[in-house]
């Protein structure tokens, strides 16, 4: 090239360069804003010119200037039971011999001790609620557990209405006076995640010497696994005292590990949760409940109440979902509020249950079955 169109190639590269025409593209990389350069403004560089642009502009790091973030390590606390950490580890525990399922791990920050590991199917309310409850039933209330963002811990749509801003199991927690802690990245509670790495390489080959194939046998085996874990691994606390807690007499374990949802009772005395039709049985205390609203009780083990002052309210259920017996239907006395439902709902019928109501897996029985 003659040393004159060199001089106008850089004098026009230069001219582009001041106009700024990178910025505004909004790729991530030098390679994709080349043939978009082309497209919009009919001008052609190589990758390196635009990189070198980028770079000037503080738009592209080469590979020696990026620097991983820096995670300072943080103390152990100096208590037995002062904090907790939780997560669920997806796993194939059972390699071949069984289906994939979860491995809820509590582990103690103070000491690195196992302090509750349970088998359950995947990461739910309700499995959270059983865990958590034989934790507490084993070893008392803890001062805090730390957990990742996972929605069961943390309500993470910025933009949900409604409600007071807890999930279900922060409620159940706050009732029994335990703090829920969320850790802002993965390496905040490198504890629990190290513990997960260490389980899928230890548990999985003790299950396989074992021959258990299934989460009922493995969670039969997971004492005795943790008391040879804790007996190698464990390390003693900065202090002696244990601060887990007893249950307050006015705590109900039962009624905190349940998900509970209000709902207002129609003039006819019914309400609907899940898609299911509440009917309320006619007494004197529910014929005074109509435009009230009341607790709808959902335990892990599939028991429904429905609540209102402490009180349990006599009800029978219709369920659209469900194929009806139609004789049943007759003979109930609240026929019409029944019909009057379903015509209502009949266009708008959807075999799913409701995507606000709670996940189901982690119930042993329960009524919201379709079909």
């Amino acid at each position: 090239m003659e040393p004159r169109a060199k001089v106008r190639k850089w004098r026009l590269t230069e001219l582009w360069r001041r106009q700024n025409y990178v910025r505004p593209l909004g790729y991530a990389g030098h390679a994709a804003r080349v043939p978009k350069l082309s497209e919009l403004h009919d001008i052609r560089l190589c990758r390196e010119t635009v990189r070198s642009w980028m770079m000037a502009e503080g738009l592209w790091k080469d590979r020696k200037q990026r620097m991983k973030p820096v995670h300072q390590p943080r103390h152990r606390r100096d208590s037995v039971g002062e904090l907790v950490q939780i997560d669920g580890s997806h796993h194939f525990w059972f390699e071949s011999r069984g289906p994939r399922c979860t491995l809820l791990v509590y582990i103690d920050d103070a000491t690195s001790r196992l302090m509750h590991l349970q088998f359950v199917e995947t990461e739910s309310a309700f499995d959270y609620f059983t865990a958590t409850r034989a934790y507490i039933e084993r070893h008392g209330k803890p001062v805090a557990f730390y957990s990742d963002k996972h929605s069961t811990f943390r309500v993470n749509k910025a933009e949900a209405l409604g409600g007071n801003g807890m999930t279900q199991f922060g409620r159940a927690l706050h009732e029994l006076n335990i703090d829920i802690i969320c850790a802002n990245t993965s390496q905040a509670k490198g504890r629990v995640e190290r513990a997960n790495l260490t389980l899928q390489d230890r548990l999985v080959k003790e299950l396989r010497l074992a021959g258990i194939s299934t989460r009922a046998a493995g969670n039969a085996f997971l004492p005795q696994f943790i008391a040879a874990h804790n007996a190698r691994f464990a390390k003693p606390p900065f202090n002696d005292k244990d601060l887990h807690r007893l249950l307050a007499d006015h705590e109900s374990i039962d009624d905190a590990f349940a998900w509970k949802e209000e709902r207002t009772v129609s003039n006819s005395l019914t309400l609907q949760y899940d898609k299911v039709i509440f009917i309320l049985e006619p007494n004197d205390l529910t014929r005074g409940l109509a435009r009230n609203r009341v607790t709808v009780v959902d335990y892990p083990d599939g028991r429904l109440a429905i609540r209102h002052k402490g009180v349990d309210l006599p009800y029978r259920t219709f369920d659209r979902l469900q194929q009806v017996d139609q004789a049943a239907i007759v003979e109930n006395k609240r026929l019409g509020p029944v019909l009057a439902y379903v015509a209502e709902r009949q266009k708008e019928l959807d075999m799913a249950r409701s995507k606000k109501a709670p996940r189901r897996r982690g119930q042993s029985a329960h009524l919201f079955k379709t079909g």
